[in-house]
């Protein structure tokens, strides 16, 4: 299915009825990084809703980073909910949309019915983490070069972004990223919401989470501190869930299937 969203061709695919659920994904993902929960979420009673946002996969990429904030992309998930005629949804989100959700709470709360964060804490609360979280973030400087990362990120068959992420679907990811076109899309994201600027300036202001919220945190994960998650608390003013894995690393939904699908049928009400 798609949707246009301010002349964006938004693509998402939605399988069962109920309750609905929507699972955003973040770099260099797509929709295909929920592949194991959409059929225990279905089966459990929930319409399940995956897009693939701006930027990824066959939805529509516009050049320039101010297109990639996430005040914007929030739009898109707006405009796809809009066009199912779902008022209030769960929102599940990792990596960047994580990021993602945490602004949906805090900016639409009456479109939000439970969040969960998969590894990315509150916007705040990663800001705050302080040196360990900034020392992690050294990619997030590199990826702000234009041309420079990705440069770095597809030299030699791609053997920074494998070694970098460590991703357990790589192949399918760059072939993704090559065929699309994904990789400059995906890396303003980083441009246009965590320039240089923002480790430095005064903070910005998010209304509270009212929502019940679960953050999910994993040992293994190579680019995110334990405390950026567990300090999100203090910016949930609703029913919070904290939840640490161990051992699987940053991409959880893929590499801890069984314990991410038992976390959310748990935590979200069909």
């Amino acid at each position: 299915m798609r949707v246009d969203s301010g002349g964006v061709d938004i693509h998402f695919e939605v399988t069962g009825d109920g309750r609905p659920v929507v699972l955003l994904h973040g770099f260099p993902d797509s929709g295909r990084l929920w592949r194991n929960q959409i059929e225990p979420l279905a089966s459990a009673g929930f319409k399940v809703i995956v897009p693939d946002l701006r930027g990824y996969g066959t939805s529509g990429k516009p050049s320039g980073a101010d297109h990639y904030s996430l005040l914007v992309v929030a739009g898109d998930v707006l405009a796809v909910l809009d066009h199912l005629g779902v008022e209030k949804a769960h929102v599940v989100g990792h990596d960047w949309g994580a990021a993602l959700a945490w602004v949906m709470g805090s900016l639409v709360p009456e479109r939000v019915d439970h969040l969960a964060a998969l590894s990315v804490g509150h916007p705040l609360a990663f800001r705050d983490a302080g040196f360990p979280q900034l020392q992690l973030s050294w990619y997030m400087f590199l990826f702000q070069f234009e041309g420079v990362a990705e440069r770095w990120l597809s030299a030699d068959s791609w053997a920074n972004l494998r070694a970098w992420s460590n991703h357990p679907d790589a192949d399918a990811v760059i072939a993704d990223l090559e065929e699309h076109g994904s990789l400059t899309p995906g890396l303003n994201w980083y441009r246009a919401n965590v320039p240089p600027d923002a480790f430095v300036d005064a903070p910005f202001e998010l209304p509270a989470i009212q929502a019940p919220t679960m953050g999910v945190w994993s040992t293994g994960d190579f680019a995110l501190t334990e405390h950026q998650m567990t300090a999100s608390a203090g910016h949930v003013v609703g029913p919070w869930r904290y939840e640490r894995l161990e051992g699987p690393g940053h991409w959880m939904p893929i590499e801890a299937p069984v314990e991410v699908n038992r976390l959310l049928l748990d935590f979200l009400p069909a």
